[in-house]
């Protein structure tokens, strides 16, 4: 038998993020875990193309802060995948909420 598996935490929607002094509003898909190994949340995710940040970053790998309405963080983007799309990542306080308590788990 096996053990049902949490669900990831994430946050899916608007966000703003702030890149070479410049403020973009981008649409994130973000998700989480905690990494039980070293004792970090790692998040990850996808910003949707823009043209915006394909201009601004012209494909490079860059260092900036992601801000959700459940919070803001710093994060790296990475090159874009063939569809235009930066990979975004973190480690420790997500931009967005996590669960922290068992109580979802124990319904």
């Amino acid at each position: 038998m096996s053990t049902p598996q949490p669900e990831d935490d994430g946050y899916s929607g608007p966000a703003t993020l702030l890149v070479a002094d410049r403020e973009l509003q981008v649409r994130v898909e973000l998700r989480g875990h905690f990494q039980p190994i070293d004792g970090y949340y790692r998040w990850y995710g996808r910003i949707a193309a823009d043209p915006a940040l394909s201009e601004l970053l012209g494909g490079r790998k860059t260092g900036a802060t992601l801000r959700t309405p459940g919070g803001e963080s710093p994060c790296e983007l990475s090159d874009p995948d063939p569809w235009d799309r930066y990979r975004v990542m973190g480690t420790s306080t997500p931009p967005f909420v996590v669960q922290t308590t068992l109580d979802r788990a124990e319904t």
